[in-house]
C-alpha cells in the first residue's frame, strides 16, 4: 500500500493538490484516509515523493506536516504557484482532479 500512495503522489502536477482522501480512494477505500496521513509521515525521500501537495478535505494544510511544519509547507506549495490564504488553499481551483 505504501508504495501505491509514493507512486501516486509523483502523479500530481505542479501547481495541484490531493486530499488524504482522493489518495484512500485511488487506493480502493475512501475509508483509509488516515492510513494515508501516516504513510505520508512515514515519506522516506520528501524530494521524489512531494507530500505537501496533500492536504485534508477542506484544504486546509497539516499542522504536522513532516518535513518542517505547517510553515514549510505553506511554502513549498507557494513555490508551486498555488495561493494559500490563512494555511488553506482553494480545492476549486487547485483540486487535482485525476478521477
Amino acid at each position: 500500500m505504501k508504495e501505491k500512495v509514493y507512486e501516486f503522489l509523483t502523479t500530481i502536477p505542479k501547481g495541484k493538490v490531493v486530499t488524504y482522501s482522493q489518495i484512500a480512494e485511488y487506493l480502493g477505500n475512501k475509508k483509509l484516509a488516515r492510513v494515508v496521513g501516516n504513510i505520508l509521515h512515514n515519506n522516506p525521500d520528501k524530494d521524489k515523493y512531494p507530500c505537501y501537495k496533500v492536504v485534508d478535505r477542506n484544504g486546509n494544510l497539516s499542522k504536522h506536516f513532516a518535513f518542517g511544519g505547517i510553515e514549510k509547507q505553506k511554502e513549498k506549495l507557494e513555490e508551486d504557484g498555488i495561493i494559500v490564504e490563512n494555511y488553506k488553499v482553494d480545492l476549486v481551483k487547485y483540486k487535482y482532479d485525476k478521477f
